[in-house]
């Protein structure tokens, strides 16, 4: 049904909106690909359809801008211009298009009526509990996309995700199968630990000088001090001037008047629904519901096929004419209040409708609206004053480079200051621009002590800036760092030896010896559920003991250090199983294997698809 449709877009563009979008296949770039018309170097051709040079470069930018946000200072510009990192982010574009070349040909579409419903029952894009186009077109851009491109690329995930879905679907897995997961996920085994850690070896050893000097020159890059400038910057912003914007009521009101279609409601209609595949089944459950009306929430939770409204007692929520497939719109549009249906077939099987509200269209009044026309008409000056003086700012900036008095003068604006930042970037998103960040620490900037230009670093946002202070790149000396490192390379060489110890404390003890001075701790019991904190590697290990033969030995290394052997001396068979805990481990394994057909099915596409790639442009773009 198109409700999981909704249902799914509606979380998905909350994260595309807050920059957090999570989903495998997210289409960075796919507004040049539908409109391929950009006249720009051709780097790849999947199945006849361009990848350009300007589709790669932005998605080698937004890739850029999200590791920056995840990493703040630690981010290392470069790291993209590493040949593995291009060539990964082309295969994705690949990957993407060929996503949407197959999702074509098997019919897979959104029909815009369907899209412009999602997107207008998005809790972020409304205002007073209805959908605000003002406010829409903010979010967006504010993302630094148009209503089109969003648009586009909400559509083109979700007929991705369509088209994945319907392989996981066809998913079957033998109920013996599902019985030996739920039993070996029960399992328990006793346990016991030896701890071999790095400190125990340390007070044997100690480090010469010599080699503490040796370390620190080998791995000098790693205590190496970027080159860090201290700012002076001034910020022309739009959303800044909107503060200052004033609208008068009789504005409002002509606003209001030459928009008046944009405020008007279509009639909306609230529906649940029970979606059975056989008409038997279907027409069985009618009778029920017939019989008892009352019903209908407890039988939609238990026979319903539509995941995404089943566990809601079938409810759908409100939606206008446009949004499902016809026949059931047809039928819902045609009820009255509290009616229920007789079966209304579709291409999703049958479907039993009960009709529980209706909301009336019609304009919503000038009053309930005037707050939102305001801060759209304030936006809008603010968007024309800001036009009117980013040239002036411009030209003062350049102009009069040798301080940052002259603009913010003649246009009041706050000279503010920054902390210390690196060529890596800055925890200031305003400050963060790469484009700035070279103007920042260009010879203009740092030896002419010149302003940078002014720079848009965000939709109708300029900043310009001038060093205040400056600090070259240099390294940590050595004398600051002995003690460190003497005590970096003592840890080292003792984890090596607690290693070493530990792994020929396994040999001998998985061949029958005995091991002195181990130090087993007190024997637990465990599954794989509440052992965690041990960390997956080491429950792996334990469960992937053989348990023919007790007690049994397995070892891992540890990520901070040291070695733990861990003796198996007893297995637990669960007894009977709770039918709700076997369902779920049931569908893990369902989507497993969904996992692993849909990779299989990636790969099909590929070795199908006709892909040429240039390499030599590939590492020629720049982002």
């Amino acid at each position: 049904m198109l409700e999981i449709i909704r249902e799914r877009a509606q979380g998905l563009i909350v994260k595309i909106i807050l920059g957090l979008i999570t989903i495998p296949f997210a289409l960075w770039g796919v507004d040049s690909y539908i409109r391929g018309g950009d006249k720009v170097d051709i780097i790849a051709k999947v199945d006849g359809q361009n990848i350009t040079r300007q589709e790669f470069s932005r998605t080698l930018k937004e890739q850029q801008d999200r590791m920056r946000g995840a990493m703040g200072e630690r981010f290392d510009p470069t790291i993209l211009d590493r040949p593995e990192v291009r060539q990964s982010v082309l295969d994705g574009l690949v990957q993407q298009h060929l996503l949407v070349l197959e999702a074509n040909r098997v019919g897979i579409n959104l029909p815009d009526t369907l899209l412009a419903s999602i997107i207008a029952e998005i809790p972020e894009f409304q205002q007073d509990g209805r959908f605000s186009q003002a406010r829409y077109e903010s979010m967006i851009r504010a993302q630094d996309m148009t209503p089109a491109v969003f648009e586009n690329r909400l559509r083109q995930n979700l007929v991705i995700q369509q088209l994945f879905e319907g392989l996981s679907h066809g998913v079957a897995v033998p109920r013996s199968s599902e019985e030996m997961v739920a039993r070996l996920a029960e399992q328990q085994r006793e346990i016991s630990q030896a701890m071999l850690t790095p400190e125990q070896y340390m007070i044997q050893l100690k480090v010469d000088p010599a080699d503490v000097k040796a370390y620190y020159d080998k791995h000098r890059e790693e205590f190496l001090v970027p080159e860090q400038a201290r700012l002076d910057y001034v910020v022309l912003s739009a959303d800044e001037l909107q503060q200052q914007m004033v609208v008068s009521d009789e504005e409002v009101k002509k606003y209001y008047d030459e928009h008046s279609a944009q405020y008007n409601e279509p009639e909306q209609r609230r529906a649940s629904h029970i979606l059975i595949a056989e008409r038997a089944q279907a027409e069985q459950v009618l009778k029920e519901i017939k019989q008892n009306p009352a019903k209908f929430e407890d039988l939609a939770k238990q026979y319903s096929k539509d995941p995404g409204s089943a566990t809601k007692g079938g409810d759908l929520g409100f939606f206008a004419r446009g949004a499902m497939v016809k026949p059931f719109e047809d039928a819902v549009f045609g009820m009255k209040g509290g009616e229920i249906s007789g079966l209304v077939q579709s291409d999703f099987g049958f479907h039993i409708i009960k009709l529980t509200a209706i909301r009336q269209g019609g304009a919503r009044s000038l009053d309930v609206v005037r707050g939102e026309i305001a801060q759209e008409l304030k936006k809008q000056k603010a968007v024309k004053k800001f036009a009117e003086l980013a040239e002036t700012f411009s030209n003062t900036v350049y102009e009069q480079p040798d301080s940052l008095n002259p603009v913010a003068e003649a246009l009041k604006l706050k000279i503010q200051s920054s902390p210390w930042i690196s060529k890596k970037g800055a925890d200031m998103a305003l400050l963060n621009h790469p484009k700035l960040l070279q103007a920042v620490f260009s010879e203009d900037a740092l030896k002419l002590k010149r302003n940078t230009e002014a720079v848009e670093v965000a939709p109708n946002t300029l900043v310009a800036a001038h060093v205040a202070e400056y600090k070259a790149a240099s390294y940590k000396p050595f004398e600051e760092l002995s003690t460190e490192l003497s005590k970096r390379l003592l840890r080292e060489q003792g984890n090596a030896m607690a290693v070493k110890q530990g792994k020929d404390a396994l040999a001998s003890l998985q061949k029958g010896g005995a091991v002195a001075d181990l130090k087993w701790g007190a024997p637990i019991l465990i599954n794989r559920e509440n052992a965690s904190s041990m960390g997956k590697d080491a429950l792996n290990q334990i469960f992937r003991a053989d348990a023919g033969k007790l007690p049994a030995y397995t070892g891992i290394e540890n990520p901070k250090g040291g070695y733990t052997l861990i003796k198996v001396s007893k297995v637990v068979e669960p007894g009977a199983i709770d039918p709700a805990k076997k369902k779920a481990y049931a569908n893990q394994l369902r989507q497993a294997l969904a996992q692993e057909y849909s990779s299989a099915y990636l790969a099909s596409l590929k070795q199908k698809a006709d892909i040429s790639i240039k390499k030599e442009k590939l590492e020629k773009v720049e982002h």
